[in-house]
């Protein structure tokens, strides 16, 4: 998108915002009101991150962010919903042309059930979240969950707790594979008691555990507090990642917020991945730095002049 004519757009919509407009009703009966950006990469927002502008109902959510030109959508918390509903979101993406993300499978949290422990009743849990995200996934048309093996076992050698999770991770992959469906493994920060930490621990897991639904999510925000140098990493573990996820750090909130060269980023995966004909979504799993209407349209601007980026 133009910069001049990006410039119009938000500046008509924080004028709406400021005079106490209600976006809710003119994004629908003014199309002119807001330009639709034709970003580069595939973002992916989230419900309730632009709620102040289209409201509460998800599918009004749906609408606004197609709109704005996002061209994907990840919800955490998809499994959790009721299934008349998840069909109801999966046909309004297809209309849209919207492209599901990832949603969490629900194994009972993140340090929960730790597949480390090799405790089978731990396994079945989780193997009975690939099972029912098998279903959610029908309904949404996803290719993607997240995945998170849980928290260390301290009173067993590294090895011995990496073959657990291997081994509970190759059944689920034989659940997931035949739906089309691919576990990504997501390194966090959130606290070192969490088994996974780092993108070359679940580069390695990826690579033994030896199946296309075993990949990487590579979370941008919790890998630049756990490991830094972000695109060497990138690099090193490009062949396993099959899903990004943004925030930038410190504060989690959108790009140009805080530390992260996003722009730069952003155009080496664009590159990389259009050098191997390959596309990725990238999750905005972030908050929103201002409150408000207002924040919507910063957060807008925030992910134009990220991919502003030339190519």
């Amino acid at each position: 998108m133009q910069r001049r004519n990006f410039v119009k757009s938000t500046v008509g919509l924080a004028g709406a915002a400021v005079s106490g407009e209600s976006l809710t009703t003119n994004w629908h009966s003014q199309p002119n009101f807001l330009a639709k950006n034709n970003f580069k990469l595939k973002y992916a927002p989230h419900f309730g991150m632009f709620e102040n502008s289209a409201g509460k109902d998800p599918i009004d959510q749906l609408k606004f962010m197609a709109d704005m030109g996002f061209t994907a959508l990840e919800d955490n918390g998809m499994m959790g919903r009721d299934p008349a509903l998840q069909t109801k979101i999966g046909e309004e993406m297809a209309r849209l042309g919207i492209t599901m993300g990832v949603f969490v499978l629900d194994k009972g949290g993140n340090s929960q059930n730790s597949l480390a422990t090799g405790k089978p009743e731990f396994v079945e849990i989780f193997l009975n979240g690939c099972r029912k995200a098998v279903e959610t996934a029908k309904r949404v048309n996803a290719k993607f969950t997240t995945v998170v093996p849980g928290d260390f076992e301290r009173n067993l050698p590294i090895g011995i707790q990496t073959g657990h999770v291997i081994d509970a991770l190759r059944r689920g992959a034989d659940i997931l594979a035949p739906a089309g469906l691919t576990m990504v493994l997501e390194p966090l920060s959130d606290t070192p008691n969490l088994f996974l930490r780092t993108s070359d621990q679940t580069y390695e897991i990826c690579r033994a555990v030896n199946s296309p639904s075993c990949k990487i999510l590579f979370d941008i925000y919790h890998m630049q507090k756990n490991e830094g140098h972000i695109i060497p990493h990138i690099n090193w573990c490009w062949s396993e990642i099959g899903y990004f996820q943004i925030g930038d750090n410190p504060g989690r909130k959108e790009p140009t917020t805080g530390e992260i060269n996003y722009k730069n980023i952003f155009k080496h995966i664009y590159q990389k991945q259009k050098a191997e004909n390959k596309e990725f979504i990238f999750g905005m799993e972030h908050g929103n730095s201002q409150p408000g209407k207002e924040g919507e349209v910063a957060l807008i601007k925030a992910y134009v002049e990220s991919d502003s980026f030339t190519v």
